[in-house]
């Protein structure tokens, strides 16, 4: 996991964090929003982690082109 997507994770489990420690119900849902979102990111940034990753094999694997 990059670290981008461990700062994502981190941002979503405080505003989460946020969200139980109000009181207001519209401070809540907003703090809810936000992790909501923060989620998504951490998850897209996965993907882009598990494609970089499959690009480096996929690369790793094909014999080396000698250029003239």
């Amino acid at each position: 996991m990059s670290n981008q997507t461990n700062f994502y994770r981190e941002r979503a489990a405080e505003a989460r964090g946020r969200a139980d420690d109000t009181q207001l119900s519209n401070v809540k849902e907003s703090h809810i929003r936000s992790a909501t979102a923060w989620e998504m990111l951490a998850t897209r940034s996965e993907k882009s982690d598990r494609l970089r990753e499959a690009e480096i094999e996929r690369k790793a694997e094909m014999p080396a082109q000698v250029s003239y």
